[in-house]
């Protein structure tokens, strides 16, 4: 198989795990650091098992890692840098303002790059 088509295979896998809201807004809330469910879960205004949820998907498909201390459990992102395709993709929506009002996207890029 080419190599491009089997590239273009696994971002498609990654695109479609990134393709609900709450996992990337789960996704720019872990961006700095590791956090655990409650937390998460408290942050977003989501029940804690729909997070729990997004979570397990998200580390099935090495997005996220888990960590134990205990009964107690934190999650990062394996590689952090996959926050700045949200904030990048930003960009795009720009260009569709007639979707979504500039000052909505304004607003999302100010607090997903604090």
């Amino acid at each position: 198989m080419p190599s491009r088509v089997v590239v273009a295979k696994e971002l498609a896998e990654i695109f479609k795990i990134l393709a609900h809201p709450d996992r990337i807004r789960l996704i720019e809330e872990m961006k700095d650091g590791e956090k655990d469910v409650n937390t998460l879960a408290e942050l977003l205004d989501l029940p804690g098992p729909r997070v729990s949820q997004h979570l397990a998907l998200m580390r099935a498909h090495r997005i996220i890692e888990e960590e134990r201390d205990g009964r107690h459990r934190r999650y990062h992102l394996v590689q952090p840098e996959i926050a700045q395709w949200i904030i990048d993709g930003m960009a795009f929506l720009e260009n569709r303002s007639h979707v979504i009002p500039k000052s909505k996207i304004n607003a999302a890029r100010r607090l997903w790059a604090s």
